[in-house]
């Protein structure tokens, strides 16, 4: 088992980090398909990927209960990492998480699974932050909706069923969750207005 001596370290400089990662994560949320760096630089436990870790150091916190998919969940240090340095909430259950932290998108539970909020609390939901390996290397999607001047193009690394589903949290309006997609230390928002469509269909 590993001690807290033996966790990494979180930032460096806590103030200084958070406001620069938060600045991104907003910049990013303003401004759907916009890739976003995280400049806070810190080691992150295995399998995060750095800016991942950054934004549970900025964003997670006692009151925000959150959920780990079973990739990130078998590695015991993560949850260790996030219990020292964030007083987080580890839940099993996806609906009563306000985030969600997810590896292997190719298993990831159906969107439906997790907090949409409601009609009148619709923040009341949970945002993913999934990683992904790439932002240029999957299938070309066209993004329009609020903060896109006409439309973006993304190509990042996400499946086809992701898409559908998106599609439909988007119907649910106010209602849905909002995603954060992360590549290395880079971030891409798709908060639950954006409309995402196949480049060309």
């Amino acid at each position: 088992m590993t001690t807290v001596a033996e966790l990494p370290a979180g930032f460096a400089d806590k103030v200084t980090s958070a406001q620069s990662t938060f600045r991104s994560v907003m910049d990013a949320m303003a401004r759907p398909g916009r890739i976003c760096r995280v400049a806070a630089a810190l080691t992150a436990p295995s399998p995060l990927m750095p800016a991942v870790a950054a934004i549970a150091l900025t964003l997670f916190d006692h009151d925000t209960p959150i959920w780990l998919d079973a990739a990130i969940a078998g590695h015991r240090d993560v949850g260790q990492w996030l219990k020292f340095h964030c007083s987080a909430p580890v839940v099993e259950d996806a609906s009563v998480a306000s985030f969600a932290l997810i590896a292997d998108s190719a298993q990831m539970l159906p969107l439906e699974r997790f907090a949409l909020g409601s009609n009148d609390y619709p923040d009341r939901s949970t945002t993913l932050i999934l990683q992904v390996e790439s932002f240029t290397n999957g299938p070309a999607l066209e993004l329009s909706g609020p903060g896109i001047r006409g439309t973006a193009e993304l190509a990042a690394t996400i499946s086809p069923d992701l898409v559908a589903q998106l599609a439909c949290n988007r119907a649910l309006f106010p209602r849905g969750v909002d995603l954060v997609l992360v590549a290395g230390s880079e971030v891409v928002a798709l908060p639950r207005t954006t409309r995402l469509t196949a480049k060309g269909g």
